[in-house]
């Protein structure tokens, strides 16, 4: 058996060691190496002699076996031999598999249409797949939930970086004011500590406001009235500002064109004596909400 040979082999190889290891052919720490390698032997005759053995003497049609070189070229009309394919080149490697395959068609179907081996597949062929219907459906619900959740993961990706933009603009616009709003208490602080004169800043501040409300108006102008506010306007007209038209102003401040010292001292008709309106109780009234503004305006 083979596991015996194999203990005879190592016993004779102990042997053999301790003899030489006896004779002082052999010290601790040091190998024998072999002077000749083993030979190895090409034995063809047997290898014939097992192909014979295995070998089925079978018709072509049974065994469809073709041995070709690769078809003509049609570019250079030359056929391309195995060693002018360079293996590392792909489409060169591809290209003589597909013109030795071509070849082999080619040699293989008139063979086949000697022997009336049909070649081609009939209309009305029918072959059972390979998987069934229950498990393509599963296959093409997982390929359809994949590719939902894929859209889910983009539509995801595209709000986080809206929302991220629309912070770093939030965020430009906060420094923007904030730096606004320090340049602003700067100049005020620069002008009360009598560093400058300047009051430009307050003409900054005022014409950014009013640029933003005319920014307003024109958005709502461009937008225009309804039908009924317009034939409201053509029926009434405007009646114009309400709201703040008896507010004093700079330049009605500063015109005295209109002043009369008479009315003004109390010294008009209705205006002197004690039973008229002018008497002691009108003086003694306190004044209303607006003259104390005006008042105000005026002590500024």
């Amino acid at each position: 058996s083979d596991s015996g040979s194999d203990s005879e082999d190592s016993s004779l190889s102990d042997s053999e060691l301790q003899e030489a290891f006896a004779r002082g052919a052999l010290k601790p720490g040091l190998n024998v190496v072999l002077e000749e390698q083993p030979k190895r032997r090409n034995d063809t005759d047997g290898l014939k002699q097992c192909l014979a053995e295995f070998r089925q003497q079978l018709t072509w049609v049974e065994r469809l076996d073709v041995t070709l070189g690769p078809v003509t070229d049609p570019v250079s009309q030359s056929a391309s031999t195995s060693d002018a394919v360079d293996p590392e080149n792909d489409f060169q490697r591809e290209m003589s598999f597909y013109r030795q395959a071509q070849a082999a068609v080619l040699e293989a179907l008139p063979r086949l249409h000697k022997l009336q081996v049909p070649t081609r597949r009939p209309d009305d062929y029918f072959a059972e797949m390979a998987k069934s219907d229950q498990q393509m459906q599963k296959i093409r619900q997982k390929l359809k939930s994949k590719q939902e959740a894929m859209e889910r993961s983009e539509k995801a990706k595209q709000l986080r970086a809206m929302r991220k933009y629309g912070k770093k603009v939030q965020v430009e616009i906060l420094q923007k004011r904030q730096k606004e709003k320090k340049n602003m208490l700067n100049a005020v602080k620069r002008y009360q500590k009598g560093l400058s004169d300047k009051l430009d800043f307050l003409d900054e501040e005022q014409t950014s406001s009013q640029g933003n409300k005319k920014g307003s108006a024109s958005q709502r102008t461009k937008k225009g009235p309804n039908a009924k506010r317009r034939y409201k306007n053509q029926k009434f007209g405007f009646g114009g500002k309400k709201k703040g038209s008896k507010w004093n102003t700079k330049e009605s401040f500063n015109d005295i064109s209109s002043f009369q010292s008479k009315v003004a001292h109390n010294k008009g008709p209705g205006k002197g004596g004690r039973g008229g309106k002018g008497g002691k109780k009108a003086l003694n009234k306190r004044p209303g909400k607006r003259a104390r503004q005006k008042m105000k305006n005026r002590a500024r």
